[in-house]
């Protein structure tokens, strides 16, 4: 398939996205030691003194500026090309604080970004190209067709079945439970990001699509279904070790992203059977990186300071809101991978 325009600028966007997000969690540390150097209290430990760091609020800015991108190239390319792309944000923060931060990068570290790389270099050259959609009536025809709303219906039963008979008897002992929630909860919130996106992209254009009611709809699904997966990945994080949660939640995030993507805009239609296989094998690729760059931090379970330690658990609250070093209990002196991962995934 040729590479559309459109699928070029998503692409890009995707790419701008993770290099603005992996930066912003360096450029934040960086303020936050200023900051602590300053006033003698770490944010750790309740210290406030970085709101009044400049470096820190350029990191955050960073940071909104790259979920903005995140945003829009879900308007301009499909899920199955923008969600795996996410997996880069967690090489530039690696390869970032290897030199700024002095942290350093281990060799099955440094194996693991370029299969990332590898594995997104197969995925973008064999993505599909989306259909040209002019309305958001057409998004809704699509999120309401049958084989899309028997996944939706499935993805409730699911949810509601591990929330109210699971999660009681099991949430504090399995960490597929409340992974499951935020991956299943994520896959709809993904769908209704690009809904929205889509939306707001032809109304930028001249066509606008907020006199609709649909448009307000995928925007409501949105904001539920990004609350959920606060909530419990906050009970993940707070129950299990972060070295565990962060891979597996990103496979199966990423995983009922596509399927969902591919169910509900028919991203395979129309594609060869060898275009699909590599998709599927530069997405196992980029899965098998990721979870070999979390697994180099065993190897500096002796080192606090070292970007691969393992997280207090305390570290949710920072996961899941918009302005974690605001959280009291939030251990702000350790950046991480899957910090990053875990930032872009819980708010598509």
């Amino acid at each position: 398939m040729g590479f559309s325009p459109d699928n070029l600028k998503g692409f890009i966007l995707a790419l701008l996205s993770s290099a603005f997000i992996g930066a912003s969690f360096i450029i934040k540390k960086k303020g936050l030691r200023r900051a602590a150097a300053a006033s003698g209290v770490r944010a750790g430990f309740g210290g406030y003194s970085y709101l009044l760091e400049p470096l820190w609020w350029t990191g955050m800015i960073t940071m909104i500026v790259g979920e903005v991108a995140n945003f829009v190239a879900y308007a301009f390319a499909p899920a199955i090309l923008v969600t795996p792309l996410g997996a880069l944000s967690i090489i530039v923060s690696a390869v970032l604080a290897h030199f700024i931060l002095k942290e350093k990068l281990h060799h099955l570290g440094v194996l693991g970004c370029v299969m990332c790389i590898a594995g997104s270099v197969v995925i973008v050259i064999h993505a599909p190209q989306e259909k040209p959609i002019t309305s958001v009536h057409e998004i809704w025809s699509m999120a309401t067709q049958t084989a899309f709303l028997l996944y939706v219906a499935s993805v409730i039963v699911l949810v509601f079945v591990l929330i109210f008979h699971f999660a009681p008897q099991y949430g504090h002992t399995n960490v597929l439970i409340y992974v499951g929630i935020c991956s299943l909860m994520g896959s709809l919130s993904v769908m209704s990001v690009k809904a929205l996106g889509t939306s707001l992209k032809l109304t930028f254009e001249g066509n606008n699509q907020l006199i609709y009611p649909q448009t307000w709809f995928f925007m409501v699904v949105v904001l539920t279904c990004v609350i959920t997966q606060m909530n419990y990945l906050n009970k993940a994080l707070d129950t299990f070790n972060t070295a565990i949660v962060s891979p597996i939640y990103y496979v199966m995030f990423t995983t009922l992203t596509i399927l969902a993507s591919v169910i509900m805009f028919k991203d395979w239609d129309g594609q060869g059977v060898g275009s699909i296989i590599s998709e599927i094998c530069g997405f196992i690729v980029v899965l098998s990186g990721t979870i070999l760059l979390h697994s180099t931090k065993d190897y500096d379970r002796g080192t606090p300071r070292s970007i691969y330690a393992p997280l207090s658990p305390s570290l949710s609250t920072r996961l899941c809101t918009s302005n974690g070093e605001l959280m009291k209990h939030v251990e702000e002196d350790m950046v991480s991978a899957e910090d990053v991962c875990l930032r872009r995934q819980e708010l598509y």
